[in-house]
């Protein structure tokens, strides 16, 4: 295969990937009263509407704090089970891995169903937001596990050793030698995270408590009753806010992992 033919491939599937995106955006600048595309005409008319719903800025600050609580959550449990699953696991490491890894391989309707009925075995039931972020948790996991694991993979335990031997005690050691080492793994995995709760849907629909409502499931509620851009432009802002944290972490942090 020829490299103008790969790269022709690659323009399509790029292209069929951000169609459904490009038509988000476009419908978003609709003139008309109606959510259709191609636009009727171009205005900023339903971001102005938008500006104005004060429902809509509730469920993105009720969207941001649950992202942002899972994800330090998921951030931290994930990244000492990636440690243990590479330094510590031995002969259970593929069991461990199969372990973190199963929330991916569930549908995720059945593992919102099953959370359902946990949290109110348990007494939690969805009087408060603590069933939700059990459930955000465990869905953004898996991403923070896979990319410190490949990380991990990548340091050495030598460099640890000796550290060890000039008297840094373990703590000291995760901070100095460790963490920088790994933060491309550590910063990637929690991006994922953030970026999959924030947009998490089955889940917080399932465990949400009365009265409270994430942006997707505000979207969802509002498109049963209207059907105006005002809805694509709220997606289009999403969009535009996940491209910002992943441009702005790349610049913050990087998120190349380093070949050692």
């Amino acid at each position: 295969m020829s490299k103008h033919m790969l790269n022709g491939y690659c323009l399509i599937i790029y292209g069929f990937l951000l169609l459904p995106i490009l038509v988000v955006v476009g419908a978003s600048f609709n003139a008309g009263a109606f959510l259709t595309f191609p636009p009727q005409g171009l205005s900023f008319r339903w971001y102005v509407v938008f500006f104005h719903n004060d429902v809509f800025w509730r469920a993105i600050r009720t969207s941001l704090w649950v992202a942002a609580v899972s994800t330090l959550i998921s951030g931290i449990i994930g990244t000492m089970a990636a440690m243990f699953y590479v330094q510590h696991a031995g002969r259970w490491k593929e069991s461990v891995r199969l372990a973190m890894l199963l929330p991916l391989l569930l549908p995720e309707v059945l593992t919102a169903i099953s959370l359902l009925f946990f949290v109110y075995a348990i007494g939690i039931g969805t009087t408060t937001m603590a069933g939700m972020l059990i459930g955000h948790v465990l869905m953004t996991l898996p991403f923070v596990f896979i990319n410190v694991s490949a990380a991990m993979e990548a340091y050495e335990p030598s460099w640890s050793l000796a550290a060890r031997s000039l008297g840094a005690g373990p703590f000291t050691r995760f901070r100095r030698i460790m963490l920088p080492l790994i933060k491309p793994g550590v910063i990637g995995g929690c991006l994922f995270a953030f970026i999959i709760s924030f947009d998490l849907f089955t889940i917080s629909f399932m465990l949400k408590n009365v009265g409270t409502a994430t942006l997707p499931i505000q979207i969802y509620d509002y498109l049963r009753t209207n059907f105006t851009p005002e809805a694509a432009a709220v997606s289009t802002l999403s969009i535009v806010m996940t491209v910002v944290v992943v441009v702005v972490s790349e610049k913050l942090f990087g998120l190349r992992i380093h070949r050692f």
